[in-house]
């Protein structure tokens, strides 16, 4: 009891601080009391809900900002340094796509639905639907296959059929990216296997080596930078 009664009283007494060898010391560890808040950060999922919050004023916000696009799926907002080298994180957009199951295969059917709905309409997702939606069921473990291209038989009439080779590589819009900026387009692989149990199957596999996220990263700079021309204390960086 002693003991815990010194510590405590010891704890009590004032620091004693001293300049030696141009130096200062403490014989107690100091700690500065900061009173520095910090807004919580607002979730988007727009770039245009990122310019016209920016644009309105609706917060105070520091001198410069920066605006970081994090990813093709992903901008922030955050303050510069302040004066303890801390940054505000004011705003997260995070855009809302629909999902593809890319690198693997999936059911016919479901393959044909997504090609329809998750891809901006060009002339390979045109030819990609009408080889899909024609191919023969049960010509697919037939196909001559060299590494590099597939053949399939498919229906070209009412009671007509011919052999086709399986298109690929192509060249697909995908929505990858915020709706506000072009959709990049890359090229792909198409393949189609047939599974005892689940049928006709497809797979896109990327085949760009990512080039595309650099290409959506760039167009979301340059829409921001365009959208935010004149507003100042913005630095836009990707």
């Amino acid at each position: 009891m002693e003991k815990e009664a010194l510590e405590y009283a010891v704890g009590l007494a004032e620091p004693h601080i001293e300049k030696i060898g141009g130096e200062m010391y403490s014989d107690k560890p100091l700690k500065r009391i900061v009173h520095n808040p910090k807004a919580g950060c607002i979730t988007m999922t727009t770039l245009r809900s990122l310019v016209d919050y920016i644009k309105s004023g609706a917060d105070e916000m520091e001198e410069k900002m920066i605006v970081h696009v994090v990813s093709p799926t992903q901008v922030k907002l955050y303050s510069n340094l302040d004066f303890d080298r801390v940054r505000e994180y004011m705003v997260e957009v995070n855009a809302e796509l629909p999902e593809f199951s890319f690198n693997r295969f999936i059911n016919h059917e479901n393959f044909i639905i997504n090609m329809q709905s998750k891809f901006i309409a060009n002339n390979d997702r045109e030819l990609l639907l009408k080889f899909a939606g024609t191919v023969e069921s049960g010509t697919i473990a037939d196909y001559g296959d060299d590494g590099v291209s597939q053949k399939a038989t498919v229906r070209t009439g009412v009671a007509s059929k011919a052999d086709a080779v399986v298109p690929s590589p192509v060249r697909l819009k995908p929505y990858r990216t915020f709706t506000e900026v072009d959709q990049p387009e890359s090229n792909f692989v198409f393949r189609m296997k047939e599974d005892k149990y689940e049928g006709v199957q497809c797979a896109l596999f990327e085949a760009d080596g990512g080039a595309w996220k650099l290409h959506a990263m760039e167009s979301i700079q340059e829409y921001l930078e365009e959208q935010l021309e004149g507003v100042e204390g913005f630095t836009i960086i990707s």
